[in-house]
């Protein structure tokens, strides 16, 4: 019972300062420096990159402890390219916004719909995709499910649900099984004191069988540490009419090698964009 408040406590009762935070226009992305409110009263730091005539704006948010979502402005640039906007949302107790618990998506899901609320008040009638890396993947998650005008999900590496990452990171360490399943209920138990009991119920496995025949892009590697692969089968089996992209290896970013710039990952690029141009096509005007 003591586990899950010894190991987690450090891990996300703290404020993450980045060491590395990237700038707009260093990869050809003239960004907007933008102030978004939760309904929760936290002011979080964010990004916005305009496309003319936008198919869609896209809200980014990273992972639990790096990168700053800054590193996505190679993302926004190459989309920028194919006629997508982009918010990239720096999440609650992250580099400069506001907040000292990392609450494992079950409140970072207001943070992403404060990106929501930004871009209906720009346009209305602009469709919004909900795009994210580990923890970011589950918060996107998480706001599709709890937030029907969010229109298609991406995703990279997202857990299944917080206690299922705990138990798996157990096995991989060489617990043996049972003994990492007998863990879960007192992991669930430390996130009801940390964060609210009825919070439990916003997790990726329950809130992505939400979709309701939105569009989603489930990314993960086969080899994955930090997110093992479990998680994406649990998800991609929650959502049935979800695509997949499936690399080899241990690769948490996906295209761990070619993060700050997608494009030279060509597999990557051609999922995304794929995807995104099927689900939003070019306006007539």
């Amino acid at each position: 019972a003591y586990i899950p408040f010894m190991q987690m406590d450090g891990y996300v009762r703290r404020h993450v300062d980045f060491a590395k935070v990237y700038e707009g226009p260093d990869f050809g992305a003239a960004a907007e420096r933008l102030t978004l409110v939760t309904e929760d009263g936290l002011s979080l730091a964010a990004w916005r990159v305009d496309a003319k005539k936008p198919r869609a704006a896209v809200i980014f948010t990273s992972g639990i402890h790096s990168p700053s979502v800054t590193a996505f402005f190679g993302h926004a640039a190459m989309l920028q390219k194919a006629g997508y906007s982009s918010v990239l949302v720096e999440m609650r107790a992250h580099g400069e916004s506001e907040g000292d618990l990392i609450c494992l998506g079950t409140k970072e899901y207001m943070d992403v719909r404060a990106a929501v609320r930004h871009v209906q008040s720009m346009d209305p009638e602009l469709p919004i995709v909900a795009y994210g890396l580990s923890m970011g993947a589950g918060a996107a998650i998480n706001a599709i499910g709890e937030t029907p005008e969010i229109d298609a999900l991406v995703t990279l590496s997202a857990f299944s649900t917080w206690p299922d990452v705990f138990a798996d990171n157990m096995a991989l360490m060489g617990i043996p099984r049972f003994v990492c399943d007998l863990e879960k209920p007192f992991v669930r138990l430390y996130m009801g004191v940390r964060y609210g009991f009825d919070s439990l119920r916003v997790n990726p496995l329950n809130e992505i069988r939400k979709l309701n025949g939105r569009p989603a892009l489930l990314m993960h590697s086969r080899g994955d540490t930090q997110v093992p692969f479990a998680s994406f089968e649990k998800l991609a089996e929650a959502a049935p009419g979800a695509r997949t992209h499936v690399v080899d290896g241990d690769h948490h970013f996906i295209c761990d090698d070619n993060f700050l710039n997608p494009e030279a990952d060509e597999a990557y690029a051609n999922a995304v964009l794929g995807f995104l141009n099927e689900h939003f096509p070019p306006s007539d005007g």
